[in-house]
């Protein structure tokens, strides 16, 4: 019998049938009257989640699109750049400023540990001449299931005076608190396929004035990602270009049931499902590959020793159809990641812990206590 898949990854996450019923709407004109308050609805909701008054502005791309589109129109050429890398995402946007011919120093982290503070503002301290340009962080490290300290770094910025903030918020943004006005965070960008609940094809870029002072400079050719064609239109509740009509729909229904739930009510579920999940792997003498104080509220990450992790993701998806999420680079074959954001409930929750329990066992892990990972994360499930 076909079991019902059950996507425990970090992207992409469960879709609610709200949102699907949404995009199986029939199109209709995206520069009519119409589509004009569909857009205008999603801008005044989009700035609701980012907790800012300034432009936030949609493009059919996906996260890595919308970090494209946030480095090359705010830099130039020989720009120099702080990048952090500590995984997957932070190594990319390093390889992705250098092939704009952006001037790429990185303050480096072992897989698995947060970025240092520290570094980040003894370099820009040190900076006298303001050669730095912008300072580029991945907040949710989704490859190690770390969440930098953004807060930190980004003080270390405003001190700076002169340099962007530019921030990969795709696993983070919907995910936990990002007060993109409080921090004056400068560009922020993120995707459908995660917390928004979507999937994948949706990218957004959350852009302050400090950036749009840059913009002005800026000399990294650009066309169909330039942003102040997107602010134009979004300003008059459009599009400059022919926009995903469908997925915007599912938009619509997405935020709409986020801002139902409410901004606390968003953080609180993920800060609860990623504690269970935590406290789960614990009891079952799985060791966490990132720290507790360095959680990301979107992605678990496993390094189980007495067991293979790629047995262990092939029983979840063949026994009881769950997809759990691999090791990338290096770390492929050595961990593997429970993803628990976006449209994701604690009954999912249960119902992985309790998978991954008889997975265990059927593995012939001896460490295994049959009950002891679900009553941990149960304990905290229950809590008010």
């Amino acid at each position: 019998m076909d079991n019902k898949l059950m996507l425990m990854i970090p992207g992409p996450t469960p879709v609610p049938e709200k949102v699907l019923l949404a995009m199986a709407k029939h199109p209709i004109g995206h520069r009519s009257g119409e589509f004009s308050k569909v857009i205008a609805e999603l801008t005044e909701n989009l700035k609701w989640l980012h907790q800012t008054e300034h432009d936030v502005l949609m493009l059919s791309a996906t996260g890595t699109g919308a970090m494209e589109a946030g480095i090359i129109n705010f830099l130039s050429p020989g720009d120099q750049v702080l990048v952090g890398n500590n995984g997957k995402f932070g190594e990319r946007w390093g390889k992705l400023a250098k092939a704009f011919g952006v001037v790429v120093e990185e303050i480096t982290a072992e897989w698995g540990k947060p970025l240092d503070v520290e570094e980040f503002r003894s370099k820009l301290e040190a900076d006298t001449d303001k050669k730095i340009k912008a300072v580029i962080i991945t907040h949710s490290e989704t490859s190690t299931g770390v969440l930098n300290d953004l807060e930190g770094i980004n003080k270390a910025v405003k001190a700076h005076g002169v340099a962007l903030i530019i921030v990969d918020a795709v696993t983070s943004l919907g995910a936990c608190n990002i007060p993109v006005d409080e921090w004056a965070l400068d560009v922020v960008a993120s995707g459908s396929q995660k917390g928004y609940m979507l999937p994948p094809g949706l990218g957004f870029v959350s852009v302050g004035p400090k950036a749009w002072q840059a913009y002005k400079t800026a000399k990294i050719p650009r066309f169909y990602l330039d942003l102040g064609k997107y602010k134009k239109a979004t300003d008059e509740n459009s599009s400059p270009f022919t926009p995903p009509v469908n997925l915007m729909y599912g938009l619509q229904a997405s935020l709409q049931m986020l801002k139902a739930e409410g901004l606390e009510g968003i953080f609180k579920r993920h800060q609860k499902a990623t504690q269970a999940t935590r406290e789960a792997m614990k009891a079952l003498s799985l060791p966490l590959f990132a720290p507790d104080n360095a959680a990301s509220p979107a992605i678990t990450a496993v390094a189980p020793i007495t067991v293979e992790a790629e047995k262990i993701r092939s029983v979840m998806k063949k026994r009881f159809d769950i997809a759990l999420a691999g090791g990338q680079d290096h770390l492929q074959g050595k961990i593997f990641r429970i993803g628990h954001l976006g449209f994701v409930c604690e009954r999912d929750i249960l119902a992985a812990i309790a998978s991954l329990e008889a997975t265990l066992m059927a593995l012939g892990d001896r460490q295994v206590t049959s009950g002891a990972g679900v009553a941990a994360a149960a304990r905290i499930l229950i809590q008010d």
